[in-house]
């Protein structure tokens, strides 16, 4: 089974994206989901590394809803700030110490901040054991910081460690 699915988070992952792009649950698209989530991570088996196979599935459903949420809360939030003409922004660096170890939970953290309107995820400082942020407003950098620790970095180290 190893040998026919590498990556099988990434084989459904692949064939999911393949079908909701289509908007087809045709024959012919069934077919090409299929081939392209059996063939891409054998073909990419080299560049991937190992495999992650995360062990709470229902954190990750639950972590999913999340990071859509806020991510529709957010670009409600930046639209506001960016068309109000009185809105005075008050940009941040933030400095978030990670207890998150798994370097593809790490990587994933770096990608939900940067996905959020308003949130960019500029460096992870490997030697600190931080991800640097910027926030486009943010008035209180250390709730921030514990924001993203609740929301996203714990419930990623349940996922991944």
């Amino acid at each position: 089974m190893k040998r026919w699915l590498p990556h099988p988070v990434l084989s459904a992952l692949l064939a999911a994206v393949w079908l909701l792009l289509q908007q087809s649950m045709a024959l012919p698209q069934l077919i090409t989901a299929a081939v392209l989530a059996l063939g891409l991570p054998r073909l990419l088996h080299g560049f991937l590394g190992e495999p992650v196979r995360p062990r709470a599935w229902g954190t990750a459903l639950r972590l999913a809803a999340t990071v859509l949420w806020d991510i529709v809360v957010a670009n409600l939030a930046v639209a506001r700030l960016v068309l109000s003409p009185g809105a005075r922004p008050r940009p941040a660096w933030v400095r978030l110490p990670l207890r998150l170890k798994h370097p593809s939970g790490i990587t994933l953290l770096a990608t939900i901040v940067t996905t959020t309107p308003g949130t960019v995820s500029c460096l992870v400082d490997e030697q600190r054991g931080e991800l640097v942020v910027h926030a486009l407003d943010c008035p209180d950098p250390q709730a921030l910081a514990d924001e993203i620790r609740q929301r996203y970095e714990a419930p990623l180290r349940e996922i991944f460690e």
